[in-house]
C-alpha cells in the first residue's frame, strides 16, 4: 500500500511542470477575455496596461523582497539601463501593441499571431549574429522552414477568411453589443493594421528575451529580476497614459469589470503567470515551456467563441495551425542543436580527465625512482 502511495505521489510530482503549464494558457485566456471585456466597458486600453504594470509591481516586489531578500545583488547604470529596455520591451511597449491588436481584431487571432514569437526571435538573433543560421544542418534547415510556414500562416491568418466555423450551438455573448461583434470580424484594413501591431509585439517581445539573456548573467535573481522589469514597466506605461489619455474619469476604478480586468491581468497574468514560467524552466528548460505555447491559442478560441461569441473562421483555423508547425519546427531545431552542444561539452571534459589520469598514473613510477634513488644515498653517507 505504501509502495503504491509512493507511486501515485511520484507520479503527480513529475506532473507538476505540466499541470502548471495548463493553468498558466488559461490564465493567458482569462487575461484576453478580460481586455475584450473592459475594452467593450469603455476604458482606454493604454490606462488598462499601465494599472496592469502597477499591480504585478505590487505583487511582485513583495514577494523578491521576502523570497531573494539576502541574495539581491547591488545596481549599477549597466543594470539599470538594462532593466529600463527590459520594462520597455517586455511590459509598457509590448503590452500596449498587443491590446490594441486585441480591439482590432480579436482574442483568437492575436494569441494565433503571437505564436510567431519564436520564429521572430530566431530572425532577428541571426541578424545581429546571436545564433548562426546553420543551413547545411538539420537543425537549421528545420529553423528557417519554421519560420517560413509561420511567416505563410500569418499571411493566411490575415489575409484569408473563408467560411465560418460554429463549434457551439449555445454560447454566453457578454459583449451585448453589435458593433464590438463588427470589430471582431473587423473588416480588412483594421485586419491588417492589427497584424502590424501584433508583429510589433511580437518584435518588442523577442528583443525582451535577448534583453533578459543578458540581464540574468548579470543577475540571476529571477523574482527580483521580474519586480524591476514590472518598476520600469509602470513607470513608462503610466507616463504614456497620462500624455495620451486627457479623460481623468479613465484612472477611476469602481467595483466592476475595470476593476477585475487590472487586479486579474497584474497579480495573474504578470504575477502568479511569470512565477510559474520561470519555474517550470528552471525544472524542464524552455523548449519545455515553448511546447506549450500552442495551448493558449486553443484556449483562447474556445473561451472567446463561448463567451464573447467572437466568429471562428476557416481561415483563422488554417493560419493557427501552419504558425503552430512553424513554431514547433523552430523549437524542433533548436532542441536538436542545444543536444548537440550539450553531448560536445562531456567529450571535452572527457579529454581533460583522461590527460589528468594519465600523470596520475605515471607520477607513482616517478616517486618510486626517486625513493630508490634517496635509498642509495642513505646508504652511502654513513661510510
Amino acid at each position: 500500500m505504501m509502495v503504491m502511495w509512493e507511486q501515485i505521489c511520484n507520479l503527480i510530482h513529475g506532473l507538476k511542470p505540466v499541470l502548471m503549464m495548463v493553468v498558466a494558457s488559461a490564465a493567458f485566456a482569462g487575461v484576453n477575455i478580460f481586455y475584450k471585456l473592459a475594452a467593450n466597458d469603455g476604458m482606454s486600453l493604454r490606462v488598462i496596461i499601465a494599472y496592469r504594470l502597477i499591480f504585478a509591481f505590487a505583487f511582485t516586489v513583495p514577494v523578491a523582497l521576502l523570497l531573494e531578500r539576502n541574495c539581491i545583488p547591488k545596481l549599477n547604470f549597466k543594470m539599470l539601463f538594462l532593466a529600463c529596455l527590459s520594462g520597455l520591451c517586455g511590459g509598457s511597449l509590448c503590452q500596449n501593441l498587443f491590446v490594441e491588436s486585441l480591439v482590432l481584431t480579436s482574442a483568437t487571432f492575436t494569441s494565433a499571431m503571437f505564436n510567431l514569437v519564436p520564429a521572430v526571435t530566431f530572425v532577428l538573433a541571426t541578424s545581429i549574429g546571436s545564433e548562426k543560421l546553420g543551413i547545411r544542418t538539420r537543425a537549421g534547415k528545420a529553423k528557417v522552414l519554421g519560420t517560413l510556414i509561420g511567416i505563410i500562416g500569418a499571411m493566411l491568418l490575415t489575409l484569408y477568411k473563408g467560411v465560418e466555423i460554429k463549434i457551439w450551438s449555445k454560447h454566453v455573448d457578454l459583449l451585448h453589443h453589435a458593433g464590438v461583434r463588427h470589430m471582431a470580424s473587423s473588416s480588412a484594413c483594421k485586419r491588417l493594421i492589427g497584424s502590424l501591431l501584433t508583429l510589433g509585439s511580437c518584435l518588442s517581445y523577442a528583443l525582451w528575451l535577448n534583453v533578459q539573456a543578458k540581464i540574468s548573467k548579470e543577475y540571476p535573481c529571477q523574482h527580483s529580476n521580474a519586480a524591476l522589469m514590472c518598476v520600469m514597466g509602470a513607470i513608462q506605461a503610466v507616463v504614456f497614459a497620462l500624455c495620451m489619455e486627457k479623460d481623468s474619469d479613465q484612472w477611476k476604478l469602481g467595483w466592476n469589470i475595470r476593476l477585475l480586468t487590472v487586479a486579474y491581468s497584474g497579480i495573474v497574468g504578470s504575477g502568479l503567470m511569470v512565477t510559474m514560467t520561470s519555474w517550470c524552466v528552471h525544472i524542464r528548460g524552455p523548449l519545455f515551456v515553448s511546447v506549450f505555447t500552442p495551448l493558449s491559442v486553443v484556449a483562447v478560441a474556445v473561451a472567446a467563441s463561448l463567451i464573447l461569441d467572437e466568429k471562428l473562421h476557416l481561415g483563422s483555423v488554417l493560419g493557427a495551425t501552419l504558425i503552430v508547425c512553424g513554431l514547433y519546427a523552430v523549437l524542433w531545431g533548436k532542441g536538436k542543436e542545444m543536444k548537440k552542444q550539450s553531448q560536445l561539452v562531456p567529450a571535452a571534459n572527457t579529454s581533460k580527465e583522461s590527460e589528468s589520469i594519465q600523470i596520475s598514473i605515471t607520477s607513482p613510477n616517478e616517486e618510486i625512482k626517486e625513493l630508490n634513488d634517496s635509498r642509495k644515498g642513505d646508504q652511502v653517507l654513513p661510510n
